[in-house]
């Protein structure tokens, strides 16, 4: 009985930015791990990152350096910072909750995605 609710995305330039936000609505909903994915035409879903209870983090090795992943527990928020981007980042990026407070069992909830585009 959860929602997410993506947010942020759009077209930027080559070398640019993007900050992601994920809203996790509902009632009684508790604190588990969070995590991003993204899907490019003609690919598979990968996962960008993933952040636990705790804040912990993970990376995938293209994205660690420059994407970073945090949350913000009172406001049931996660967010996606993207820096230096590139066109091979152009993707539909979607938030998703796991089951627990760690990712071990991958996501159970996923919001609708946001488009990121990056081009000249």
């Amino acid at each position: 009985q959860v929602q997410l609710v993506e947010s942020g995305g759009g077209w930027v330039q080559p070398g640019g930015s993007l900050r992601l936000s994920c809203a996790v609505v509902g009632s009684g909903i508790s604190i588990r791990a969070m995590a991003w994915y993204r899907q490019a035409p003609g690919m598979q879903r990968e996962l960008v990152a993933s952040i636990t209870s705790g804040g912990h983090t993970n990376y995938a090795d293209s994205m660690k350096g420059r994407f970073t992943i945090s949350r913000d527990r009172g406001k049931n928020l996660v967010y996606l910072q993207m820096n230096s981007l590139n066109p091979d980042d152009t993707a539909g990026y979607y938030c998703s909750r796991g089951y627990g407070q760690s990712w071990h069992m991958g996501a159970k909830d996923w919001g609708q995605g946001t488009q990121v585009t990056v081009s000249s």
